[in-house]
């Protein structure tokens, strides 16, 4: 049976109808000890002509004909815990370990900014429900002074800022705006991320706040906000990461994000936006697990996919516009407790794996990640991983150099057609394909068919290794029983939370009070009116109105969302 040929079987357990469980990758593919090649091209000669080269329509070799030649992937490290200074203290340390002169300039080295549970969940650090959690697992952000402690001193005109951040995320945007409105910097001039993707929130994360019918809406109006005034902000993040986190094979995580993308543009087409005014500004990020070629052909395929759907089933005609962009990280779902630093040799491979995809930018996790916040060494070591990777080994000499293996050509085509198959599950939901059907996802939300998919994968994940068929090196095989743990630990005191809602109280009896409620009565009414409800929610930020009361304002009006009754 050849690679091509070979149909994706879906493996319940180790040895099913008697396959050789070490020939299965994590997402139970089937691979022959010798791959050829057969369809749907008979020859390198046929290969070329259904790949392209670099930089052409469909990009399954990549956006840009030079690759990282010319320009380096952006190392990205993510960054928040306890206080907004205890932050700000990180970002700058991280600014200075990406900074060089030389040959080494070419280094592109952006922030990525962790949001504690409380901001996540769009809750102020004085509400009952964040006691305890308050700086815990990211940066506490209230209030526009926050907003204003988190990046003190950093040239935000001039770094990219990426902000991981999905319920709340069109009112942390619009605190950050009004924050370097505030330092007399235009929003035009803003360069960054908002992941701001609330659909995989349902899939697999459960940090949402509103409705998803609600939830769609406010990522549509920071679309239309960010085309009408941000020209150098990715208004979305569409993100697979959690996805594959939370136990999904490749194909599904690939398959969910692309159509989660393909929702939102729906949604932005249903209120009337030019696709070319958006789109190219729509961006991804995806998950770099251990399965090397899989996860380097999953980002191929997913670049051919993007580009043919906004072309043919949308009709975008900028180039800009069929550009599938995406950040990757590491799994971080792949580390163990167990032996702490083999995570780091983990990494190394997941890391490549982003790079020979194709990824524009890439986070590194860190070894102590599995343990708790990570730790100043262990940040530098991820960081260090990266530049090795960009500066010793070569990679970046060449433009796709798995391209043309039959391996890899194989394989991105069978990735592609799995992801393929799920969207057409997807689409017949919503009624089929645009324009006839929409709402296919949210349609599948309610039904719970994407918690039900992922779970099926992570079950099956879980039982090879449970059989020893998927082997976890210092877990289930190569175990040290006398094992001492080797690395610091990051704590942090609770004196974070204390010495934060002292600050917020301070706040907010220095404030307006009565200018606050007149701007959380603005924000209900537009939620009300079903307005494009950013340029109020920025009012709202100036006017000293915290996070957890605009949240609350559209909750008044959208509702609060607890899952269907088969959660």
């Amino acid at each position: 049976m050849s690679l091509a040929s070979a149909s994706e079987s879906s493996i319940s357990g180790p040895g099913l109808d008697g396959i050789d469980p070490h020939s299965v990758t994590i997402s139970g593919l089937v691979i022959d000890r010798c791959s050829d090649h057969t369809a749907p091209c008979e020859s390198l000669r046929d290969i070329e002509q259904h790949i392209s080269f670099p930089g052409e329509f469909p990009f399954t070799r990549g956006l840009y004909p030079e690759g990282y030649r010319s320009r380096l992937w952006t190392m990205r490290q993510f960054a928040g815990f306890g206080s907004a200074d205890d932050t700000n203290a990180r970002f700058k340390y991280l600014l200075e370990q990406g900074s060089e002169e030389g040959p080494a300039a070419r280094t592109n080295t952006g922030l990525s900014t962790a949001f504690d549970l409380p901001t996540l969940m769009g809750r102020d650090s004085d509400d009952v429900l964040s006691a305890g959690e308050v700086g815990r697992c990211g940066v506490a952000i209230d209030t526009i002074e926050d907003m204003h402690r988190l990046y003190a001193d950093i040239p935000i005109d001039k770094v990219t800022v990426s902000q991981t951040i999905n319920g709340p995320a069109a009112v942390i945007w619009a605190m950050y705006i009004a924050m370097a409105k505030q330092r007399g910097i235009d929003q035009s001039q803003l360069g960054g991320t908002l992941q701001n993707d609330i659909l995989k929130e349902f899939h697999a994360q459960n940090e949402f706040i509103y409705p998803p019918e609600a939830s769609v809406k406010l990522v549509v109006d920071t679309i239309e906000h960010q085309a009408r005034h941000l020209p150098k902000w990715n208004s979305v993040s569409i993100s697979g990461y959690h996805i594959r986190e939370a136990g999904s094979t490749a194909v599904q995580e690939l398959a969910f994000t692309l159509r989660d993308g393909m929702e939102y543009v729906e949604a932005c087409l249903k209120r009337g936006m030019d696709i070319d005014a958006f789109a190219p500004r729509l961006s991804f990020f995806f998950n770099s697990h251990n399965e090397f070629f899989e996860e380097v052909c999953k980002l191929r395929a997913a670049r051919r996919i993007w580009a043919r759907m906004m072309r043919d089933r949308y009709g975008a005609k900028n180039k800009r516009s069929w550009y599938m962009k995406t950040h990757v990280q590491t799994a971080g779902c792949s580390l163990t407790e167990q032996q702490p630093l083999n995570n780091i040799v983990r990494v190394a491979y997941q890391a490549m794996a982003g790079v020979l995809g194709g990824c524009q930018s890439l986070h590194t996790d860190s070894m102590d990640e599995t343990l708790g916040l990570p730790t100043e060494q262990a940040v530098t070591v991820a960081l260090r991983t990266q530049q090795i990777l960009a500066y010793e080994t070569g990679v970046t000499r060449t433009v796709d150099p798995l391209g043309g293996s039959w391996f890899v050509e194989s394989l991105t085509d069978r990735v592609e057609a799995g992801a393929l198959e799920l969207f057409e599950e997807i689409d017949e939901m919503g009624g089929g394909a645009w324009p006839g059907g929409y709402g296919g996802v949210v349609e599948g939300i309610n039904r719970g068919y994407f918690r039900r998919k992922i779970a099926e994968a992570s079950y099956r994940f879980s039982e090879e290794a449970e059989a020893g068929d998927r082997i976890t090196v210092g877990v289930n095989a190569f175990r040290d029983e006398d094992e001492q743990r080797p690395i610091d630990i990051l704590e942090i005191s609770h004196e974070v939370e204390d010495k934060q809602l002292e600050r917020l109280t301070k706040f907010k009896k220095s404030r307006d009070a009565d200018g606050v409620e007149r701007a959380l009565d603005t924000i209900r009414e537009a939620c009300r009116n079903d307005e494009n409800v950013m340029e109020h929610l920025i009012e709202g930020a100036l006017a000293n109105c915290t996070l957890g009361e605009m949240v609350q304002a559209m909750a008044d009006v959208f509702g609060r969302y607890g899952g269907g009754p088969e959660w």
